[in-house]
């Protein structure tokens, strides 16, 4: 085998000839400079698979081309983590020098402090963010179920923008399980018309801890061929190469949107740990244990270390992409978006790590900078969801938001004409499946919670009886250690919450359910 050159920094410079069925990263890299060169920066996934343009219902129209216009529209980024508690960056509160990066990106931009995810289930959180709507309205309400085909994403509608629409990483989209319909892409490449909307470029794999561990992995192309990792190589570093490499054969002709989906710090599934890069048990074994998990048991003792070791790694991707955007002179004309589907309560909760209510399963760390996210802002007296992303970045490229997306642009908070908006939601509206059917609302004070008894969260989307299961008062127990469901002296908060929950069930297209009281 041939040997692998290294830089200081350990990424791999020079890898052993691929196979004629593999691509490395360097042939990927020649091949996207072809694109570019050839048909505006691209790899048309698409049409090499010998699709038509028009052959979608959501193929890109005619628009008048404007130089001008387009220079203006930004460029945007949406760097995306899975399972990454809010409290594991500096900016929130993280002792350790675990993101100096993204604390940095905060300061220069805007910091939601209160940010949850609408559906702590990887699928079907990434099925919210393509399209805008809840998991219940796409069909996507847990695990194993594709992405409509016909559904309308955010690709899509930047496409019809004049925007250049690319994809890396993780998907989760592209596989069923359902009865009698399977579709099992988990561990192949995923056919275009399951990548919904991606079109100009696209380097990924359905389930992408399927087809990597922490030091090796590949994921597929636009034209299905499997692109290996670099060898010896962190799967953070191998990702950010990769996005490096994007950003260095796009030509400027158009705006780009560039889905750069990470799986850390994600759990690696088989193996049923976390893995930092190398050396992560020694470097963060100083850690502060959160105040959610002091006494209590779960994985978090053994796992914390390689978890923080995950999040560290991807601080220093964002590091090494916004240095590439500086050099590039992209800096100024760029947004960048940070968030995490979900976060990670270890195993206290439940018998894993999220599919729960509690903070430690639904809050996320968020950032934006760029233009409109500027001047070190910290919004700390709303609440914002995943939800409020899709509407965020079509706001951000100055495209007009769909009503069939639930959430509201996140620069209504931080433009000061729209700050004061009394209109913003006081809740966030969260759906639970697999381990519960469950439906909850968070304000700044209260954790209101339901589950549907007797039913299985892995068959039943929904339920029409549901049964009071938490309520915590924030302010007086943050940690959620005092369940207030059945004492008497909140009823009043009960019935208002249990109302609340209703008109947003109601808005996302939910029946009005019965709520029993705990018994």
């Amino acid at each position: 085998m041939a040997s692998t050159k290294k830089n200081s920094s350990g990424r791999a410079i020079d890898a052993e000839p691929a196979r004629s069925d593999t691509w490395k990263r360097r042939d990927f890299l020649k091949t996207a400079a072809a694109a570019t060169a050839i048909g505006g920066g691209t790899v048309l996934a698409d049409q090499a698979d010998g699709a038509s343009p028009d052959a979608s219902p959501h193929a890109e129209t005619n628009r008048a081309e404007d130089t001008d216009s387009e220079q203006k529209r930004p460029n945007i980024i949406f760097f995306f983590s899975d399972q990454q508690r809010w409290d594991s960056m500096g900016c929130y509160g993280q002792k350790l020098p675990i993101s100096p990066n993204l604390d940095a990106m905060a300061a220069e931009g805007v910091q939601f402090e209160y940010a949850f995810t609408c559906q702590p289930v990887c699928g079907p959180a990434r099925s919210c963010l393509q399209t805008g709507k809840y998991a219940t309205e796409t069909g996507c309400f847990r695990n194993n179920i594709a992405l409509p085909t016909d559904e309308t994403t955010i690709a899509h509608l930047l496409s019809d923008e004049g925007y250049e629409v690319g994809y890396l990483g993780k998907w989760h989209l592209a596989s069923t399980g359902l009865g009698d319909i399977q579709i099992n892409n988990r561990e192949k490449p995923i056919p275009p018309e399951y990548r919904g909307g991606y079109k100009d470029y696209w380097l990924a794999s359905d389930v992408l801890e399927f087809t990597s561990h922490a030091y090796e992995g590949h994921m597929f192309n636009g034209d299905n061929e499997r692109v290996e990792f670099p060898e010896d190589t962190y799967r953070v570093d191998a990702q950010t190469d990769f996005a490096i490499d994007y950003l260095n054969t796009r030509d400027g002709e158009r705006p780009f949107f560039l889905f750069l989906s990470y799986i850390e710090p994600h759990h690696q599934n088989d193996h049923r740990h976390f893995e930092g890069p190398e050396g992560s048990k020694e470097r963060w074994k100083d850690y502060e244990v959160p105040g959610d998990l002091e006494g209590t048991n779960g994985d978090w003792r053994a796992e914390m270390p390689d978890y923080l070791g995950c999040c560290n790694a991807l601080d220093t991707g964002m590091g090494r992409i916004r240095e590439e955007l500086e050099r590039l002179g992209l800096t100024d004309d760029t947004v960048i978006l940070y968030t995490s589907d979900h976060a990670c309560h270890f195993k206290t909760r439940n018998g894993e790590y999220k599919r729960a209510c509690h903070d430690n399963a639904i809050r996320v760390p968020m950032l934006a900078s760029g233009p409109g996210f500027q001047g070190g802002q910290v919004i700390e007296d709303q609440v914002v969801s995943l939800i409020d992303i899709p509407p965020t970045i079509l706001a951000a490229a100055g495209a007009n938001v769909p009503e069939s997306m639930q959430g509201r642009p996140l620069q209504t908070l931080t433009d000061d004409s729209t700050a004061n908006d009394e209109s913003w939601p006081e809740e966030v509206f969260v759906q639970i499946s697999e381990s519960q059917v469950g439906r909850a609302i968070r304000t700044l004070r209260w954790k209101y919670s339901v589950r549907a008894p007797g039913l299985n969260g892995g068959a039943a989307a929904g339920s029409d009886v549901y049964v009071e299961d938490f309520l915590y008062d924030l302010e007086a127990d943050p940690h959620e250690r005092t369940n207030l469901v059945a004492d008497p002296n909140f009823a009043e908060v009960r019935d208002d919450m249990a109302a609340r929950l209703k008109r947003r069930m109601i808005e996302a297209g939910e029946a009005e359910p019965e709520i029993r009281p705990a018994s």
